[in-house]
């Protein structure tokens, strides 16, 4: 990988001595990758956490002294048929 096109691309400039300790590093992290690719993953399944999450879900109910909707709308500067009006944003 030829760290003075990366460079070019990325808009930087570097000099002499950090192209050398660059392409040094990135040619390490090639070769780890490639170690990497060695290994047998064919009974791994993929997963985005290293434990399982699970979400804990409740039921929607009402609960005892809840807002009414006159006391959820006071706060609103504006209100149309018992809603939040809000500005366009989209065009």
């Amino acid at each position: 990988m030829d760290i003075r096109h990366i460079a070019r691309l990325a808009r930087i400039e570097l000099n002499s001595e950090e192209i050398l300790r660059y392409q040094t590093q990135i040619d390490q992290l090639i070769q780890y990758v490639e170690k990497l690719t060695e290994l047998d993953l064919d009974d791994i399944h993929p997963t985005s956490h290293a434990v399982e999450i699970f979400d804990v879900m409740r039921p929607d109910e009402a609960r005892d002294g809840a807002l009414s909707l006159e006391e959820v709308l006071m706060n609103s500067p504006s209100v149309t048929q018992e809603q939040f009006r809000l500005p366009k944003v989209v065009e």
